[in-house]
């Protein structure tokens, strides 16, 4: 018989929660069970140095050696979570800093732009024909002359009204449709929903209850979850609300909860989390808008293809391992119910396609939303998140990529890099006389460096000489220049009674240059194996949260971006949900995505012999080839 490990209990302050957790469990891991968030960008392999917490009381613990910690650190009883076993009772401070906010997350804008990109009623983009419709069928009475059953009546009268050829009936439906008729006079709310080429009878109501009919369309991001309540009668949207991403605790990346699953038998974790945070964004906006969940008839998701497999307990974990291939890119209507969403019954989950393991359905929603597929001159997608994808083309032809480009523009590998939330650095700024300006989230006290502001630091330090073209140090007698223990660190912000010193090292800086040479280089690739020119390019479109705050100018000096007119290049938010309700109200437009779908060349680009070299070139500052950057090398030649 086996005996049983000896329990500890840890206390987390200040949240005061508790948990019993076996002697050698994790502090992550334990932390993970309490339901307490820790930034964890690496997911547990102990070398991004985000998981770190304070020990405030302990008889015994064991934590490994680590250099991403000061001495001072480890004097204040500072260690890394994933690197510490619990080997005893323990009282845990978790620092602010892991506190996650949502006052970046995008939805208003999103919804404002979505009468411009999806095409509502009257737009002339797509046809106002909803996959999920409701509305009042009135049939004719059976008598002796006319005794047509009850169920191919009610097919009739739907034909009456729409297009239907093939049609199917639940079971359950059928078994009270004859007491629903005659009850109802024979006069009846239909709801009806498309799948595929059918079209399923999903509701019979008594009466004429056809003005509620509601869906929620769903951007499942990485790091955010993002769901719009819109209203199929008249294609508005009625309320927006997001969360952070709950799956965020087993990795900031896809890739990282991939393995952890593997690791640890925990799909159906990695599905209830997300589909809990769906479900929770579906009740939330239902109760503020007083509205049935029985009146949400549909929900449509799109995001990358991870997430998707995520969502349904798919098994993903083909698309981390050679040849990097999907369970599906084209996912059937199903009952969302099936999936454990919170919506009508009978209700139907969508999901847009995807291209590739790495080209998801948020970037097929994306080239839809923006519509780049029917334009004649060419035109550059680029989303920028945990993974950078580009896309190319016209309405002729479209080519697609994705770099692993994102995670250092979302805090991974830089030393005081943290998402966009309150008290994050958005903008900076070296002034003539070498002060440095900048501005936080929510002109909160300075905590860290989110993405715009990482990218705005880089350019700023090469335009002001601190480093050169490969990113080096160009150490001075500036005393904000200090070695730690990275090695060379350039202070940006020093410490004050409400915050600490926040630098960039040189090794962040590294990582940043990595990232971006990965959106040039596979840019660069799309267009070499396409034969375009930078002068061919008509319009870029930047998309996601990242690509709402980036300074565009910036982003060409550092060589992220190709050098191009600023009037060429438009921010469009969140496409991921413009695609999916542009969908949502229209049958033609999910015809339109699944085309796009198809039509779309994926690049491998860690199997293209050109994209090492590209990226290599890249990892200069602008790039090594400046007649590629003309802009850039003008202003270098006026400093």
């Amino acid at each position: 018989m086996k005996r049983q490990k000896k329990k500890c209990t840890i206390l987390f302050e200040p949240s005061g929660l508790k948990i019993e957790v076996p002697v050698g469990t994790v502090l992550l891991e334990a932390a993970r069970k309490a339901g307490i968030y820790l930034t964890s960008i690496c997911g547990g392999d102990g070398y991004c140095g985000k998981c770190k917490v304070i020990i405030d009381r302990s008889e015994q613990f064991q934590s490994r050696p680590t250099s991403l910690l000061t001495p001072d650190e480890i004097r204040e009883n500072v260690v890394l979570a994933c690197q510490t076993e619990v080997l005893s009772d323990m009282t845990i401070t978790v620092p602010k800093f892991h506190t996650l906010e949502t006052s970046q997350i995008l939805m208003d804008t999103d919804a404002h732009r979505f009468s411009e990109l999806a095409g509502e009623p009257g737009a002339g983009v797509f046809e106002f024909d909803p996959l999920v419709r409701k509305f009042a069928v009135e049939m004719s009475k059976p008598t002796v002359q006319d005794n047509t059953a009850d169920h191919e009546r009610l097919y009739v009268a739907i034909r009456d009204r729409i297009d239907a050829p093939i049609m199917q009936t639940g079971f359950r439906i059928l078994q009270r449709l004859s007491k629903t008729l005659v009850e109802a006079n024979y006069k009846v709310a239909v709801t009806i929903g498309r799948r595929g080429g059918t079209t399923e009878v999903i509701e019979v109501e008594p009466g004429k209850r056809c003005k509620t009919n509601l869906a929620v369309a769903v951007d499942l991001g990485t790091t955010t979850v993002v769901a719009h309540l819109i209203d199929l009668t008249n294609a508005k949207t009625i309320d927006t609300e997001a969360t952070y991403n709950n799956q965020i605790n087993f990795g900031e990346d896809y890739i990282r909860r991939i393995i952890y699953a593997e690791e640890n038998n925990a799909f159906d974790e990695m599905q209830n989390r997300i589909v809990h945070d769906v479900n929770n964004l579906i009740v939330t906006l239902a109760s503020r808008q007083k509205v049935d969940l029985q009146d949400i008839t549909a929900i449509i998701c799109a995001g990358n293809t991870a997430m998707v497999h995520f969502l349904l307990n798919l098994d993903p974990t083909r698309i981390r391992k050679e040849p990097y291939i999907a369970s599906v890119s084209f996912v059937p209507p199903i009952r969302a119910a099936e999936a454990g969403i919170q919506i009508n019954k009978r209700g139907l989950l969508y999901c847009l396609p995807s291209v590739a393991a790495y080209v998801g359905s948020d970037i097929v929603a994306g080239v839809l939303a923006t519509r780049i597929y029917t334009k004649k001159g060419i035109s550059l997608f680029v989303d920028i998140g945990t993974n950078g994808e580009v896309v190319l083309g016209n309405r002729d032809w479209l080519v697609c990529a994705s770099s692993s480009a994102g995670p250092a523009f979302e805090g991974s590998g830089v030393k005081h890099g943290m998402r966009a939330a309150a008290g994050a650095i958005e903008k900076l700024t070296i002034l003539g006389d070498g002060s440095i300006e900048f501005k936080t989230i929510g002109d909160a006290h300075p905590a860290g460096i989110c993405g715009s502001g990482l990218l705005d630091t880089l350019a700023e330090l090469f335009l002001n000489a601190i480093i050169d073209r490969t990113g080096r140090f160009k150490i001075s007698r500036d005393r904000r220049f200090t070695e730690g223990d990275d090695g060379w660190q350039f202070q940006l912000v020093p410490p004050g009674n409400e915050h600490h010193q926040i630098v960039i090292t040189q090794a962040d800086i590294n990582n940043l240059i990595r990232s971006k040479a990965g959106v040039f280089a596979a840019i660069r690739v799309l267009m070499d194996s396409t034969q375009t020119k930078i002068e061919d390019i008509d319009g870029i479109y930047i998309a996601g949260g990242f690509g709402n705050f980036l300074n565009v100018k910036k982003a060409v000096t550092i060589g992220m971006l190709p050098d191009v007119p600023p009037d060429k290049i438009q921010f469009v938010g969140n496409t991921s949900i413009a695609g999916a309700k542009t969908v949502l109200m229209s049958r033609k437009a999910l015809e339109t995505a699944e085309q796009i779908a198809k039509s779309m060349t994926y690049f491998d680009l860690m199997s293209h012999p050109g994209y090492m070299d590209e990226f290599i070139r890249a990892k200069f500052l602008p790039h090594t080839d400046l007649s590629l950057f003309p802009s850039v090398g003008n202003v270098m030649r006026r400093a």
